[in-house]
């Protein structure tokens, strides 16, 4: 029972730790100077999305295929550090606001692209996965 709680414990640790630097490497771009050149294209959630999809398809390979990691480092990795580092929730959000101020061009515009790309993104990852 102890060993039990304790390996919970440190998986928990391992989700938190990952998290904390997936949301500093997400504050980190959005403070950049990418923030201010866009207009009102969200780049930075754009740039966000498009890396943390490219990771996630890169560490399944790696992870599944290449390299044998223990469970806490995948957890710190894909489920705190890409979990807290992408934005899936606030491209949603953009997206309401978009249409909300009837941008709808610029809203269609950014929901194809981010999923277009995102999807180049995962599939550059796994390629890459594949070739190390």
């Amino acid at each position: 029972m102890y060993n039990s709680v304790v390996e919970t414990a440190l998986k928990i640790a391992s989700v938190a730790v990952g998290g904390a630097f997936g949301a500093i490497a997400r504050y980190l771009i959005y403070i950049s100077p990418l923030a201010t050149v866009t207009g009102k294209f969200p780049l930075p959630t754009f740039i966000i999305n498009v890396v943390g999809s490219f990771l996630l398809g890169l560490l399944f390979v790696v992870f599944g295929e290449r390299v044998e990691v223990g469970e806490n480092i995948r957890l710190a990795l894909v489920v705190g550090f890409l979990s807290a580092f992408t934005t899936f929730s606030t491209f949603e959000m953009e997206l309401f606001s978009l249409a909300r101020d009837r941008q709808t061009l610029m809203a269609i515009f950014y929901l194809v692209l981010s999923v277009v790309v995102g999807l180049i993104g995962v599939s550059a990852g796994v390629a890459l996965g594949r070739r190390l």
